[in-house]
């Protein structure tokens, strides 16, 4: 199956349900999850013209392209002789750091991280370079405490991080129900408490809270402990499409090493390309990864829902990006932003091409 091998584990859990996030302005945090595993190469293999390439991306499902990439040596064989060494977060505004620190040079990460990063560094730090995945986000709640969606106020939600994706989309859907909540306290008439996705799942068994926006898999390990899907995200967008990853790199390292982010690139087609080929494999695999991150595979019981409501596609859905940055600014967490320039598609749509797909559009948003 899988080239990739770990060679060292470094665990950093940060539990940041009792007290409020101390955050920069950017909104990012430092709670990362970093469990580095470098592939093994072919002593033969030619390099490109970097000996290694470092990836960041999740130990969710949403993030399966990089899971199972990597799990099955598809990224590593189109980079042939240069390494992938990958590191695992919990939310996205731990990547974006690990992105400007340049502990990382490519990531699979959510669209308001990937906003912010773009935003805050006066668009000199990266670029959205592809899509990964649509859906798999749901606000699963105790039936004991919230019936309807009116009882989600007065009540205790868990997001993953403040400013990641979710914790956005949770703000936004709060104010839409004409509700308050100021965005980095998470008091208001609703708590909402950010919550590392390892301890969600113990904290609403532990009653702590009452329900959380999260992605999958953390989604379904709360239906499984008794909790209801009171809300798919899906169900709030147009064709129930919504980019939730992104693949983003940092544009220095894209200036020098194009062969490198085009073979991650075309690496990550073809791991598209299999996951929607081989269902059943592409889900073994993507939970082998994740028992080699965890130490626990998924029960069926988890996986299997948690699968079905993910899309796993190249495009990156740039038409809604504008509308989780309008997201962020709602929420306060984020002044109008100008993304002009903030996708660079043309390394992708050159892989697309040599493949035979579709190209895909940068809704005005690309760089010159």
């Amino acid at each position: 199956m899988s080239a990739a091998r770990p060679l060292a584990t470094l665990r950093t859990f940060a539990v940041i349900a009792a007290l409020p996030l101390l955050l920069t302005a950017c909104g990012y945090g430092s709670d990362a999850t970093d469990d580095s595993k470098q592939t093994e190469v072919a002593a033969d293999a030619k390099k490109l013209s970097a000996d290694e390439v470092k990836i960041g991306y999740f130990p969710n499902l949403t993030h399966a392209t990089a899971l199972v990439g990597v799990q099955e040596g598809l990224l590593q064989k189109e980079l042939g002789g240069t390494t992938i060494k990958a590191s695992t977060f919990n939310a996205g505004p731990s990547e974006i750091e690990a992105l400007n620190a340049r502990s990382i040079d490519i990531g699979w990460i959510g669209p308001s991280p990937a906003i912010n990063g773009y935003t805050k560094s006066g668009g000199k730090n990266l670029r959205i370079i592809g899509g990964s995945a649509s859906g798999g986000v749901k606000l699963v709640v105790n039936p004991a405490k919230i019936k309807s969606l009116d009882d989600v106020k007065g009540k205790k939600i868990a997001t993953p991080q403040l400013g990641n994706t979710q914790d956005v989309a949770f703000l936004n859907w709060i104010a839409e129900q004409g509700w308050k909540v100021d965005a980095e306290s998470g008091g208001g008439d609703v708590s909402v408490v950010r919550t590392d996705n390892k301890v969600t799942p113990d904290a609403y068994k532990s009653g702590s809270i009452d329900g959380a926006w999260v992605p999958e898999p953390t989604a379904s390990k709360l239906v499984a402990e008794g909790g209801k899907v009171l809300l798919d995200e899906a169900d709030l967008w147009p064709d129930k499409k919504f980019v939730i990853t992104n693949i983003i790199v940092r544009q220095d390292f894209l200036k020098e090493h194009p062969d490198v982010v085009e073979a991650v690139l075309r690496g990550s087609v073809k791991t598209n390309e299999w996951i929607n080929a081989n269902p059943d494999k592409a889900k073994a695999s993507a939970n082998k990864a994740l028992e080699e991150l965890s130490g626990k595979a998924l029960p069926a019981e988890v996986i299997d829902p948690a699968w079905k409501s993910i899309t796993f596609l190249d495009d990156p859905l740039a038409s809604t990006l504008n509308t989780e940055a309008d997201h962020a600014v709602k929420a306060g967490l984020l002044e109008k932003p100008d993304l002009k320039g903030i996708y660079n598609l043309r390394p992708l749509n050159k892989v697309l091409k040599a493949e035979g797909k579709d190209e895909v559009d940068d809704a005005g948003l690309g760089a010159e």
